[in-house]
Formats: C-alpha cells, sequence, structure tokens
C-alpha cells in the first residue's frame, strides 16, 4: 500500500508540473503583454500622483523622459526584458505559482479592495465550497440512498420514477432551472432574494447569516437538478451486484434486506461511487460560471467570468493553479480509497 501512494503522489506531482508549464506556456506572450501594460500605467500613476516630482521638471520632454527610465527599470526588475520563453523566465513563474505567488490582478480587486490574486481567490474559494461542496454532500447522500433502494426493487414504482426523475432533471441546464426558479420564489412568492450576493459588507457580524439566507435558492436548485442521475447511477452500479450469488446466499441466510443493501452490496459497489464522488467534489470547487452568473453568487465561477471578460491573466493562471491541486488531491484520495477498498488495484 505504501507503495502504491508513493507511485501516485510521483504521478500528481508530475501532472501537476506539466499542467503549469502548458498553462506558462498558452498565456506566455500574452502575459507579458498584459504585465507590461500594466507596469506602464502603474509607473505613470505613481508619478502623477505626486505633485512634487511634476515640478520638478521643466519641460514635457524631460518628464516623458523620465517615465521612461523608470519604466524600464520596472520592467528589468520583474524580468520583463528577456522572453517569457527563456528558461529562467518559465522556471521562476513556476516557483511562483507553485509556492501561491500569483502577483497582481491587473483589473480585478478583492472585496476588501487588495488586487493580490492570492487574497482575491482566499476570498472567493470559500464561498464557493460552502455552496457547491454542501450541494454535492447533499445530493451523493439523497442519491446513494434512493439508488441503493431502486437496485433492490428493480422494476418497482420506486424505481421507475427514479430513473424517470434522473432522465427529465438531467435533460434541463441549471442555469434554466435557475432563471425559473428565481422568478416563481424571488418574484412571484418573494420567499428568497433574487440576487445570491448579500447586501451588507463582508465585514458586518451579520454576513454570514446572511449568506446563508442568500444561499438557500441556489442551493436547492443545485440538489433538485442532481440528486436524480446521482440515484441512477448508483442504481445502476449496484443492480449487477445485487444478482450476485454472496448476495443470494444471505439473502438464504435470513439475513436483514437491509443489511444486505447497506453493508454489503453497497461496499462492494464503493469503488466507482468514491471516484464519481471525487470528481463531483474537486469539480465544485471551481464553481459554476454560468450558474454563479445566473444567482450572482460571489464564488470562483463568476470570479472566472470577470477574468476571462477583461482577460485578467494573474487571477486566470492563479484559479487554474489553486482548482488542478484540488482536483489532483481528489483523485489522490480516490486512488487510495480504490486501492483500499480492492486490494487488486494496489497489488496489480
Amino acid at each position: 500500500m505504501k507503495r502504491y501512494v508513493s507511485t501516485r503522489l510521483v504521478t500528481m506531482f508530475g501532472v501537476l508540473m506539466a499542467t503549469l508549464l502548458l498553462t506558462v506556456a498558452l498565456v506566455g506572450s500574452n502575459m507579458d503583454t498584459i504585465l507590461t501594460q500594466g507596469v506602464v500605467f502603474q509607473v505613470r500613476a505613481e508619478i502623477t500622483e505626486n505633485p512634487e516630482i511634476v515640478k520638478s521638471f521643466s519641460n514635457a520632454e524631460e518628464f516623458e523622459s523620465f517615465v521612461q527610465d523608470q519604466i524600464k527599470q520596472r520592467v528589468k526588475t520583474l524580468g520583463l526584458d528577456e522572453p517569457w520563453y527563456a528558461p529562467q523566465r518559465i522556471g521562476l513563474t513556476m516557483f511562483k505559482i507553485l509556492t501561491l505567488d500569483f502577483g497582481h490582478a491587473t483589473f480585478l480587486t478583492s472585496d476588501s479592495g487588495s488586487s493580490d490574486v492570492k487574497d482575491i481567490i482566499l476570498e472567493k474559494l470559500p464561498r464557493t465550497i460552502l455552496l457547491f461542496t454542501t450541494a454535492t454532500i447533499i445530493i451523493s447522500v439523497i442519491g446513494i440512498f434512493l439508488g441503493a433502494v431502486s437496485s433492490s426493487k428493480v422494476g418497482s414504482k420506486i424505481d421507475r420514477l427514479t430513473s424517470s426523475f434522473a432522465i427529465i432533471s438531467s435533460s434541463f441546464p441549471v442555469w434554466w432551472i435557475g432563471m425559473l426558479m428565481i422568478f416563481l420564489f424571488a418574484f412571484v412568492y418573494q420567499i428568497f432574494p433574487a440576487r445570491a450576493t448579500p447586501s451588507i459588507s463582508p465585514t458586518d457580524p451579520g454576513y454570514f447569516a446572511a449568506l446563508l439566507y442568500h444561499m438557500a435558492l441556489p442551493l436547492i436548485t443545485i440538489v433538485l437538478i442532481g440528486f436524480g442521475s446521482w440515484a441512477y447511477l448508483v442504481r445502476n452500479f449496484m443492480v449487477g451486484i445485487m444478482q450476485e450469488d454472496f448476495i443470494a446466499a444471505k439473502k438464504t441466510m435470513g439475513i436483514n434486506q437491509k443489511k444486505i443493501i447497506y453493508r454489503h452490496a453497497l461496499k462492494n459497489a464503493a469503488p466507482p461511487i468514491v471516484t464519481i464522488l471525487a470528481l463531483s467534489l474537486s469539480g465544485s470547487l471551481g464553481g459554476a460560471i454560468i450558474t454563479e452568473a445566473v444567482f450572482d453568487w460571489p464564488g470562483m465561477g463568476r470570479l472566472y467570468f470577470e477574468a476571462i471578460t477583461v482577460m485578467d491573466l494573474p487571477v486566470i493562471i492563479g484559479a487554474t493553479y489553486v482548482l488542478t491541486v484540488f482536483f489532483l488531491i481528489s483523485i489522490f484520495v480516490a486512488d487510495v480509497l480504490y486501492g483500499y477498498f480492492d486490494p487488486r488495484v494496489r497489488t496489480s
């Protein structure tokens, strides 16, 4: 088991490094252009905001020459005078990303006004975890329970109802159902607010309670759309297991039906269920761009949407790295649990 875990760790680190290198290569030239433009804007803003410096020049030519010299020095300090594909540039960039040093956003800021990409991500990530991870856990619990019951009663009313609901709910996009839910429960009945972002400041003592209240409508929508397909997947995983000889033997031994389903059959179906759960949890950390945009939820999905809209590459790179790390961690946990539930995996 130790060798299996060690091998998976080395593999995951290699995947992370390859992802980083590919990301840097894809945005390298564009990043240099945006960073240089940011330096020009920052230097000019710093100089013009200091009237003493402006008054020290007798004409516009001297002032412009001073500005250009300051820009060149700042560009050289940041290493932007070398091409993005230079080994030292790529190595330094990857090292900074690995150590969570994403630099400063070009356009976006956090609610507190910080332009540090790390501060922006740390502000948005907990909100996405709160909404989507909570929804994923609720969906998986309901789905596993319904799927297990359906698998033990193939062809029954509950089985047909679960399968039909899974097909119907999966056919509708979350954003469309979200718009209908907003119209119905925010405008017609006015039970929930239309926007999921609280109107009060994040520093207000009642902000968290307001956030939970505003989260109710998107949470209900996501759970309503998602648990049917989860139940259908679990049902399909367990149908074959329920026909196995060892299940039939336990039935003839007089073992309680619920114990057979949840202790024996569900345990044998655990590896694929754990894999899907891990992928769902890691995927939920990225939020959902359209869903968060519809509900105006202040999480990672909306951050991605805003960063892509204004091409804020430092934010895009930082968010991509953080979500890649979470995804690899979830895959690693799934692999370890797979090896725990099925010894054939770790010995192959």
